[in-house]
């Protein structure tokens, strides 16, 4: 039966899919932590946060974000300019599904058996 089901799922349009979707990305899941932590964050305090992060791909996964409704951006009319960032109540609901998996992988990632290496893309062993 498992079989089945599996060949008949439409996965492109599961709920699995659409949550990896949401928070697939190198940062994604680090700014929605970090928003989690801090509360509102500004845009440099982000970046401080992630460190080796570029200023276009925070810029990039920050709009996703807000386009995907986790993240709030609150602009001031003022010079300099001013933008702060916090979660939603909808990216709210997500933490505790990020911890769920980072204790997964934190419990897990000691047990790989010497020799038994997973590649990056890259080539390089984890």
């Amino acid at each position: 039966m498992g079989a089945e089901y599996i060949s008949e799922a439409n996965l492109e349009e599961s709920g699995f899919s659409y949550t990896l979707s949401l928070i697939s990305g190198k940062y994604k899941m680090a700014v929605l932590y970090g928003l989690s932590a801090f509360g509102v964050v500004r845009y440099n305090e982000m970046k401080r946060f992630l460190k080796t992060v570029s200023h276009k791909t925070l810029s990039l996964t920050l709009k996703e974000l807000e386009a995907d409704g986790l993240v709030h951006r609150k602009e001031y009319p003022q010079i300099p300019p001013k933008v702060e960032y916090s979660l939603t109540s909808r990216g709210k609901s997500l933490i505790p599904i990020l911890d769920a998996l980072c204790d997964w992988g934190e419990k897990n990632r000691r047990k790989r058996k010497p020799g038994n290496q997973r590649l990056f893309a890259g080539g390089s062993a984890l």
